[in-house]
């Protein structure tokens, strides 16, 4: 009994540590208050122009006069000429969200009037000035069933302060008997259009543009990054933090990944707009993913190889470390084949990026009826190091190979010393195994970034189990036709 009680703690206890373990993002993007600052430039400019947009509907009542009766008022045609937002500011409410307020907003509108009372009759046009009009957004962030992000106006109040009304025409003792309702009305009317404009740009305008951040991202032909959201962007005092799933997978078939990514604690550093937090979880389950999909195999020919290179890929050159070849395959092709027997594992530390990939290596003689025939293989294992950029949105790369070890692992051509195989073997991997890795490296994997949008002055660091990037943003905004 007690032997099934510790079992069943051990099960419950590892279910608690891979849940725990699995809400850790393998990639956070960072938007700082320069960020927001940035982006709520553009976005004030699109509200200011819609606000000029609005369409105000006409005006009309009664106005009742001690002792004279009532005055009959309409107001029609009002055209919004401007609505101007000189000062605006975004902040972050920590757990909350995005809190936006506008102040000294004004506004230039004009329209016609007519106005009955008893046997006087009159009309003409009218300018009207509204100023400080103050204006108070609460945006919620969250996200969606497939990842993306979302975002909604959990608040908005508009408080205009004055108003004021010029009347053309000749009967002024008329006009200010129904002043005072003409504003009144006006005013309330105008401060809920401005909130409807308000939550109908955000609802449309930034929701569509939000779906616009890829939650899954294809490389090529074999793999895809996931980037789907796994919480809701969480605000603190100083940044707005966004994780994200952060991970590679299979198009052909996408499996559990065997490890979890680790606790990401970014930097406090505030010198750009935004920050990328890529952990080395991100990193591996590239690895990962491209194993599972037979991607990790690379054939070596000797129409491969450089011309500056004097040797070839044949028994001939192979003969003179393995004498038996010239007798059993005289004169004759080869080709190399090389795999991978599991995913390859990086580490990321302050001092940069490094891996130690174990390869195999199955060398075959190319037989006259193009058949293969198995000579050895072997085992290969090195130091590779990586330099890291971002170039286009994307994160690229690019290896550099230190020292190589060769092992025996079969051979179908008996014995041999493995170590005078090591310089040509060195040679086929820096001459053409490694440029063919990094042409494609240098194609890079792309960041989570919605449309539109470009990086620069890039920052590149290194801490521990995750990559830092950090970089200055900018948006061109959709030519409208």
């Amino acid at each position: 009994m007690a032997a099934r009680s510790v079992a069943v703690f051990g099960v419950v206890l590892d279910v608690f540590l891979v849940l725990t373990a699995a809400t850790n993002p393998g990639f956070v993007v960072r938007i700082t208050q320069a960020g927001l600052d940035y982006a709520h430039q553009h976005g004030i400019t699109v509200l200011q122009k819609e606000l000029a947009q609005l369409k105000l509907p006409d005006i009309s009542g009664d106005f009742p006069v001690r002792h004279l009766g009532k005055v009959h008022y309409e107001i029609s045609s009002l055209n919004l000429r401007s609505f101007q937002l000189p000062y605006s500011r975004i902040s972050l409410v920590p757990n909350v969200g995005l809190h936006v307020a506008i102040s000294n907003a004004f506004a230039e509108v004009d329209g016609n009037w007519r106005v009955k009372f008893h046997f006087i009759r009159d009309h003409g046009s009218f300018d009207l000035e509204v100023k400080n009009v103050y204006i108070k957004i609460d945006l919620k962030l969250g996200n969606d069933a497939s990842g993306k992000p979302t975002v909604s106006t959990s608040a908005c109040s508009t408080r205009i302060s004055s108003v004021h009304v010029h009347f053309s025409g000749k009967f002024g003792w008329l006009y200010n008997l129904f002043y005072s309702a003409v504003e009144s009305r006006f005013r309330k009317i105008l401060e809920g259009k401005v909130c409807d404009s308000v939550v109908s740009s955000v609802n449309g305008d930034l929701q569509r543009y939000l779906q616009t951040l890829p939650v899954t991202a294809k490389i090529d032909a074999k793999a895809g990054i996931d980037y789907s959201l796994v919480a809701p962007p969480a605000a603190t005092e100083q940044t707005l933090d966004v994780d994200l799933k952060g991970e590679f997978f299979s198009l052909a078939h996408r499996g559990a990944v065997p490890f979890q990514p680790p606790a990401l604690a970014l930097p406090p550093d505030h010198d750009r707009m935004v920050y990328f937090g890529a952990s080395s979880y991100f990193f591996n389950t590239a690895g990962f993913a491209y194993h599972a999909a037979g991607a990790l195999v690379f054939e070596i020919t000797d129409s491969m190889i450089p011309k500056g290179v004097e040797f070839h890929l044949n028994t001939s050159t192979f003969a003179a470390f393995i004498p038996q070849l010239d007798k059993m395959y005289p004169n004759m092709l080869m080709k190399l084949r090389l795999s991978a027997p599991s995913a390859p594992f990086l580490s990321i530390t302050p001092g940069g990026i490094s891996l130690q990939p174990v390869a195999d290596i199955q060398a075959y003689a190319i037989l006259p009826n193009t058949s293969l025939a198995p000579l050895f293989l072997l085992s290969l294992t090195g130091n590779v190091s990586a330099t890291i950029d971002v170039k286009s949105g994307h994160i690229v790369g690019k290896l550099s190979v230190g020292r190589m070890k060769l092992s025996l692992k079969h051979s179908d051509v008996g014995t041999f010393q493995v170590r005078m195989l090591q310089s040509i073997m060195n040679v086929y991997a820096s001459s053409i195994l490694l440029p063919r890795v990094n042409e494609r490296l240098a194609e890079g994997f792309p960041l989570p970034l919605p449309d539109r949008i470009q990086l620069s002055n890039i920052l590149v660091q290194f801490h521990q189990n995750f990559l830092l990037l950090g970089a200055d943003v900018h948006y061109t905004p959709r030519e409208r036709r």
